[in-house]
């Protein structure tokens, strides 16, 4: 398999991969490479912060009183930052690579936030357990999840009153896609989620008093349904396989659609709705290796940030700086802007967003410092500017960086061939011209360089 089709795939199904990693692929053919891949993401493994202080009060049974609401308010509080830690730091040292990275994309698919931390992370590894599972399974644990049945109101969903906010989002944004469904198919549907609700622990309950029993029409078919029958009945339209490949191709492949290739992806996701089948699929497509997919996808901040911290590992001395981070770039974990989630792709770059981006690696890894041409900066000049910087930048950042390990990652590649292994988009004749102007002596400095370029926002 091609070196450079590897790394396409390890930023796809991941945040990149290094050099002694890649080393070990390379002999090997493209199935083999993929197996790899999902065998190393089989196992499942929780987020797992401490929340026992919280549990004891939840597990009260309730009522709560207002001093125990106002506790869980500021647990959850504090508890939701170390969450959003404990995420970030899985994905810079990912146990399981494509789990991972499934993870973070189901999490701007069924999009969902909760102000009650439990919630949060029983929900998050919901999406971790079922991430390459079934995804009739998937819906129907996503629909019985407590973050999911406050969030979308579906625990006031009662059958004297029925709220529709779930029935709708269920099909506009979750598995069919807006314009396949009527009004009458939302309203029927509510009626058949009506009860949804769940105790103070986060466990699903079904209030049976507030469930309707009634007989329901959803799209033409005709029954006593409850929740579990319109999610059966939502996977039996072809559209539901679509709008997910659709999904899929414009966060793995390319945010401009090819239809051959999602009918191709149609054509297995609908016979079973196996989402590794699926993957597996996409990753061993002959066109997910096309140069036009190679190196066009905009990272997304957290790609952005995770992917910095996988080639030069670095660690905040104050965690509270990667969340302000996170707020600076547009994405913050746990923290989605809206039901519908991040746009993604153009979205990211703004007249906001694009001069903390191109700055972030050097901010992060180098005091905010990048080397001149070679002959522009005498080395007294650029230590007298880097101790400026880092005068200003240090009192603000506060980081530990571990360039010991970006050594011995990339003791074997030579200075001058560090773009290959830094860099998957093609560079413009701009940034050609000015590679070749740097002194290469210092792989560090030349790794900071690389990063600041406008290449370096593409994956």
């Amino acid at each position: 398999m091609k070196l450079k089709h590897i790394q396409h795939l390890y930023w796809r199904a991941g945040f990149g991969i290094l050099p002694n990693d890649l080393e070990p692929l390379k002999d090997l053919k493209r199935k083999a490479v993929v197996d790899l891949l999902f065998k190393n993401s089989e196992k499942i493994s929780p987020l797992n912060i401490d929340t026992s202080e919280l549990n004891q009060i939840l597990k009260s049974g309730g009522p709560l009183s207002d001093v125990e609401r106002k506790k869980i308010q500021q647990l959850s509080r504090k508890k939701s930052i170390e969450l959003n830690m404990s995420w970030m730091q899985r994905m810079m040292k990912p146990w399981e690579l494509l789990r991972e990275k499934m993870t973070l994309f189901w999490a701007n698919v069924f999009v969902c936030e909760d102000n009650n931390v439990v919630y949060t992370q029983k929900y998050n590894n919901t999406l971790r357990t079922f991430a390459l599972g079934n995804f009739k399974d998937f819906v129907n644990a996503i629909s019985k999840e407590a973050a999911m049945t406050k969030y979308l109101n579906t625990k006031q969903n009662k059958k004297q009153k029925p709220n529709e906010n779930f029935a709708r989002e269920l099909m506009e944004l979750f598995t069919l896609g807006e314009g396949h469904y009527t009004e009458e198919d939302i309203k029927e549907s509510a009626k058949a989620f009506t009860g949804y609700s769940h105790n103070l622990e986060g466990d699903f309950v079904l209030r049976a008093f507030q469930h309707d029993n009634s007989y329901k029409v959803f799209f033409g078919e005709t029954g006593n349904f409850d929740g579990a029958d319109i999610i059966d009945i939502i996977l039996k339209q072809r559209q539901c396989a679509k709008f997910i490949c659709e999904k899929i191709y414009a966060y793995f492949v390319n945010d401009r659609l090819n239809a051959k290739h999602i009918n191709e992806m149609v054509d297995v996701f609908y016979r079973d709705y196996n989402i590794k089948s699926l993957m597996h699929f996409v990753f061993c497509a002959d066109w997910f290796y096309d140069d036009e997919n190679i190196g066009i996808k905009i990272k997304s901040p957290v790609e952005l940030l995770v992917g910095i911290n996988h080639l030069v590992p670095i660690r905040f001395e104050n965690k509270k700086q990667l969340l302000y981070l996170q707020r600076q770039l547009g994405q913050v974990l746990l923290d989605p802007p809206n039901v519908a989630g991040w746009k993604g792709s153009r979205s990211w770059i703004d007249s906001n967003t694009i001069s903390l981006r191109l700055k972030l690696p050097s901010i992060l890894l180098n005091d905010a410092y990048i080397s001149k041409v070679e002959n522009d900066e005498s080395e007294s000049m650029m230590l007298a500017k880097k101790q400026v910087l880092k005068n200003r930048v240090g009192k603000q950042f506060k980081i530990q960086r571990d360039w010991n390990f970006f050594e011995n990652c990339f003791k074997q590649v030579p200075s001058n061939k560090l773009q290959d292994y830094v860099l998957m988009a093609p560079l413009s004749s701009t940034a050609e011209q000015y590679l070749s102007t740097l002194n290469k002596t210092s792989k560090q400095e030349y790794c900071v360089q690389l990063m600041s370029l406008p290449e370096y926002q593409m994956c």
